[in-house]
This record gives structure tokens, C-alpha cells and sequence, in this order.
């Protein structure tokens, strides 16, 4: 008996209508024509004699077991992508594509440094980046459209395998004149004046944290999109905030009248780290990259 099975071209379109909602786009994303796009899901349809999509002419709408089969769909495509990695990887390591997320906390400061060593060490790596709040970057990890995320720890960000990088410190930064001598303690943080960023971003739970403070959460103005904006506040004078170390190394403060100060915290800083999921089997070329993230001791 001959089994008829799906392509996995057939299953790739079937994930971008899913993650586009749209015939047009989800073709646009596959490099193929509208009715190339909606012929092949036909064929996938007519193949398992059922129906998967809802087509109306405004909205395209998975059947219940069209969902299901597509959050299979991106399963198989993922283990399709992990099999030609892993004969890439036995080649050589570090070479064709990487997509690689990166927080927004994280990517201005770092990478700017990071990237010309990375291309001076790798030449044939083609490293596609992609700026994701912490969430968002680990749900596309395990959905297969990043390979490592570059982000900061402690994060939830499921079954991954971690290297971790650095330790990155928290400061408090202060207007002109108001910063303390020395370190600052946690009790004398005025939560009616700190601005945080807004939810989504680890770094304000990291703070909070550190903080060991309940009552901060409820109290703290929660209000900057990035760690830029917070910064324009406090020069400003409407606050303080939190800022870690590798923004200011990097010149976040430049030009502001900003100050900023240790916090005096045992847990007064976030890990940098990359995370990749524990099934793939490009662990080595990650760790190596890892290795090239790391910061060099003279």
C-alpha cells in the first residue's frame, strides 16, 4: 500500500498562513505566488480529506484541527531544519546562516562591539539579528524561527540549554546633584520616583528583584519603552532609574547630566547568556559562539 505523505513545502505554507493570517503575505514570506500558496495547501487538504482553513473574503480562519496540525507542521519543519544543521555543523562549524534574537537591553550596547570580532572570527557566518522583548524571543526559539537567543538571566524561557557570558551589573541613575556617595541601599530607593520600563522587559524584573522590594511594583511609574527614553526622564529630573552596566560602558549617559551609582544588592545583577533549545543539535557551533561573545580579558 503506497502512503501518500506531506511536503514539507505543503506544510511550510500551511505554518505562514497560520502566522500571517493572510494568503498574500504568507506567499510573500514563502517567495511564491498567491495561487501557488493556496493550491498547496489544497493538495495538503485533499491529501489528509479534510478541511484546515476557513476561507472567507476577509478572514482566513484554521479549522480546530487545522491548528493542531500546524503546530505539528512547525514540529516537522523544525526537526527538516535541524536535520540539514547538523550535517552543516559536522562540515564546519559557525558557517552559512544563524538567526539570532537579541533583547532590546542588550543588542544596542553589545552588539556594536560584538559584531566586528564576530566577522573577523567567522567570515562565513551570516548572523541575521532580530530585536525581541524576552518573551517573544524564546517563543520564537521554540517555534523554530530563531536558532540562539542572546538574552538576560533569570528568564523562564522553557527547555533551553544556556552559556552564560557575563555578569552585568545594575546601577541607579540619578539626575545631576542627587546622586548619593557610594553605594545605594535598596530601602533607599524612592519607589514614588523610579521609572521603570514597561512590561515585557526582563531588566525591570531584574531590578525588582534586586530591589527585594514587594511594594516597588506597585509604587514605580512603569512607563519607558527603552532604556534611551528612561534616561531623557531622569536628565530631565522626572525620576530615577535602573541601567546596567554594559549601557553605560557604552556611552548611554553621554551627553546627559546623569549619575549613576551601585546598588548595594546581593542579587544586584543579571546574567548574559545565550540560550538555545536543549533538542538541537548544534550545541558545539553555540557554544562556540558563546565563546566569541564572551568579553576578552587583555
Amino acid at each position: 500500500m503506497i502512503v501518500h505523505l506531506p511536503t514539507l513545502k505543503q506544510l511550510q505554507y500551511l505554518v505562514a498562513l497560520r502566522r500571517h493570517g493572510h494568503f498574500g503575505k504568507a506567499a510573500e514570506a514563502c517567495f511564491v505566488t498567491q495561487s501557488t500558496l493556496s493550491a498547496g495547501i489544497r493538495e495538503l487538504e485533499t491529501l489528509l480529506g479534510t478541511t484546515l482553513v476557513e476561507r472567507t473574503r476577509r478572514v482566513v480562519r484554521f479549522t480546530p484541527l487545522g491548528t493542531r496540525i500546524a503546530d505539528k507542521a512547525e514540529r516537522v519543519l523544525r526537526e527538516g531544519e535541524e536535520l540539514a544543521d547538523m550535517a552543516r555543523a559536522e562540515r564546519a562549524p559557525l558557517t552559512g546562516e544563524l538567526r539570532m534574537g537579541v533583547i532590546p537591553t542588550i543588542a544596542p550596547f553589545l552588539l556594536p562591539a560584538m559584531l566586528p570580532r564576530l566577522r573577523a572570527e567567522w567570515p562565513r557566518l551570516k548572523l541575521f539579528l532580530r530585536e525581541e522583548t524576552s518573551a517573544a524571543a524564546c517563543s520564537a526559539l521554540h517555534r523554530g524561527q530563531l536558532d540562539c537567543v542572546l538574552l538576560a538571566m533569570p528568564f523562564a524561557c522553557g527547555d533551553v540549554d544556556v552559556a552564560a557570558l557575563f555578569e552585568d551589573e545594575l546601577l541607579i541613575a540619578y539626575p545631576r546633584g542627587e546622586a548619593p556617595d557610594g553605594g545605594v541601599e535598596s530601602d533607599a530607593i524612592d519607589e514614588q520616583r523610579l521609572l521603570l520600563l514597561e512590561d515585557g522587559h526582563c531588566l525591570k524584573d531584574h531590578a525588582l528583584a534586586a530591589c527585594n522590594r514587594p511594594e516597588i511594583r506597585a509604587g514605580a511609574a512603569m512607563m519607558g519603552t527603552s532604556l534611551h527614553t528612561l534616561v531623557q526622564m531622569v536628565d530631565n529630573g522626572l525620576g530615577l532609574t535602573f541601567v546596567p552596566r554594559m549601557a553605560i560602558e557604552a556611552g548611554l549617559l553621554e551627553g546627559t547630566g546623569v549619575e549613576a551609582r551601585p546598588l548595594a544588592a546581593a542579587a544586584g545583577s543579571r546574567t548574559i547568556a545565550l540560550a538555545w533549545r536543549r533538542s538541537s543539535p548544534r550545541e558545539e557551533e553555540f557554544r562556540l559562539l558563546a565563546s566569541a561573545l564572551a568579553p576578552r580579558t587583555p
